[in-house]
């Protein structure tokens, strides 16, 4: 039977391999994807445009050759705050220890080819964090609102899955707690089923339709619906390649973007609760096709294009978690870690300890409740 350690570095290394190998065709359309690689995409990849260091839009990012992004950046630093803290995690402490560990900690950053300071890689909706809880001095628990809805807090959710091992419910509650410093509606939501989802396949003995089942109970509104609508029209499929255009078309009437992807509408990544973000949905479609295995679920998440590598580290870490380290294919984890000159298995095994550390301040937390009700029925 697997155990926390190896699920824990099942689930943080694998998010960092989809993360990297989704990089290299962040933004592009699947078709965009087979006609700049001569095919479908099987591994690690070079960049989307081989004069990365000026094409729009992606510029100056070398996302590609096995190089993470900011999806992994976000997770490692998340992992620090509960390394410090060694206890569950809220908004108050996204403000005392995730902000200052990305503005102040020197960190390699491999699509910027430097060493530099998060938050000089962060994209404008994750600054938010830096803008609202350091400048502004925002009250944490509402930091989030007015910021874009989009994926930015649930790509770096993992850990706290990790942290709730086998408490799909603890896991949604905290995350809701902490990504609440950075986003609101339906972006704060997909972060809290998000890391419900990882919880449940760190279940031992776990299954895809466990994962999909915690999901679905503790989702709301417009991100169950798309969830439910994905999966539906995953399990007609175990092909990810047949599979990418039905599960677009499926998670498409929750999706603010749009098909131009480059080219979002007024109208995108607004709060609201009939809509979702795409990527948690079709993530979870992706591992529903693929039957839970790692290499084809992350395959399909590269392959399906638009934001990639968050779809990718989604499904990778709930796949990662659900089969251990042993899924993730070391020709893809040995180049990725050497590419981004980035320990990942380290993160991994911190967040193990925590995990075990937190689990016994729960049992005693417990315990103490546990006697002051049952004083109540003497």
């Amino acid at each position: 039977m697997a155990t926390l350690l190896d699920k824990s570095v099942g689930a943080l290394v694998g998010a960092a391999v989809g993360d990297a190998l989704g990089g290299a065709t962040e933004t592009a359309l699947p078709e965009q994807i087979r006609a700049r690689y001569g095919g479908w995409v099987e591994g690690v990849a070079p960049p989307f445009h081989a004069d990365w260091a000026t094409a729009r839009p992606m510029a100056p990012y070398h996302k590609g050759d096995g190089h993470i992004t900011d999806d992994t950046l976000m997770t490692h630093a998340l992992v620090r705050a509960y390394a410090a803290k060694r206890d569950h995690l809220d908004a108050y402490d996204v403000a005392e220890l995730l902000v200052p560990d990305l503005i102040e900690r020197v960190v390699r950053i491999p699509d910027l080819e430097r060493d530099g300071l998060t938050f000089h890689r962060l994209a404008a909706a994750e600054r938010w964090l830096v803008t609202r809880l350091h400048h502004a001095h925002a009250d944490p628990r509402e930091a989030g609102v007015g910021n874009i809805v989009n994926c930015g807090a649930a790509m770096y959710m993992a850990p706290v899955g990790v942290v709730n091992a086998g408490d799909p419910a603890g896991a949604y509650a905290e995350a809701v707690e902490i990504a609440g410093a950075h986003q609101q509606s339906y972006g704060r939501e997909a972060a809290a089923v998000f890391a419900a989802a990882v919880a449940a396949a760190m279940t031992p003995g776990a299954g895809v339709d466990d994962v999909v089942d915690a999901a679905v109970e503790l989702a709301r509104d417009g991100t169950r619906a798309a969830i439910v609508a994905v999966v539906e029209q995953a399990r007609g499929y175990d092909d990810w390649r047949t599979a990418i255009g039905p599960l677009r078309a499926a998670v498409a009437p929750y999706d603010t973007v749009g098909e131009d992807y480059r080219r979002p509408g007024l109208g995108a990544r607004r709060p609201s609760r009939l809509h979702s973000i795409e990527e948690l949905p079709v993530a979870l479609g992706m591992l529903v096709v693929a039957r839970g295995e790692f290499r084809a679920a992350v395959l399909g998440s590269v392959n399906y294009g638009r934001d990639a590598d968050s779809t990718a580290t989604m499904a990778a870490a709930v796949a990662g978690a659900l089969g251990g380290a042993a899924a993730v294919p070391a020709e893809w984890s040995d180049v990725v870690a050497e590419a981004s000159r980035t320990d990942l298995v380290t993160p991994a095994r911190e967040l193990a300890e925590v995990a075990v550390e937190v689990f016994a301040r729960d049992r005693d937390r417990f315990a103490r409740r546990a006697e002051r009700f049952t004083g109540l029925h003497r």
